[in-house]
């Protein structure tokens, strides 16, 4: 199954205490609670590019599975990290922040980020 297509968030858990956690500032945090983010994933192959818009905000990340790439993280730092793919989903780990992000049928896209004890979680669906 391809994630190639074009993503709108319908619904998400713990946004406000998770982006808290990450250090996002209580301004951005309270502009972003209410914004259906669209995500557009386009996959070649190993390769892919993630694109996720967020009102004004939009945040590219390219990367091929199993290398090393540099991404960039909800707060606009880069680092460097590999993505792995297990079947319908692709995992990173970012600065201690472990994210899922599964293509559970061809219209669906769960999103889930960990830190710590908190699990914030997007559920997209294929526009």
């Amino acid at each position: 199954m391809s994630f190639s297509g074009k993503y709108q968030l319908e619904s998400q858990e713990n946004f406000e205490p998770f982006m808290k956690a990450i250090g996002l500032p209580d301004d951005l945090i309270q502009k972003g609670k209410d914004i259906k983010s669209i995500s557009e994933i386009e996959e070649t192959g190993d390769d892919f590019k993630v694109t996720v818009t967020t009102g004004s905000k939009v945040l590219v990340n390219t990367f091929t599975i199993g290398k090393e790439s540099d991404l960039e993280t909800l707060t606009g730092e880069k680092i460097k990290g590999v993505v792995h793919r297990e079947g319908n989903k692709l995992k990173t780990s970012l600065k201690g922040i472990e994210s899922v992000t599964e293509l559970v049928d061809g219209n669906t896209i769960i999103n889930t980020m960990t830190l710590g004890g908190i699990v914030y979680k997007r559920i997209s669906k294929r526009m």
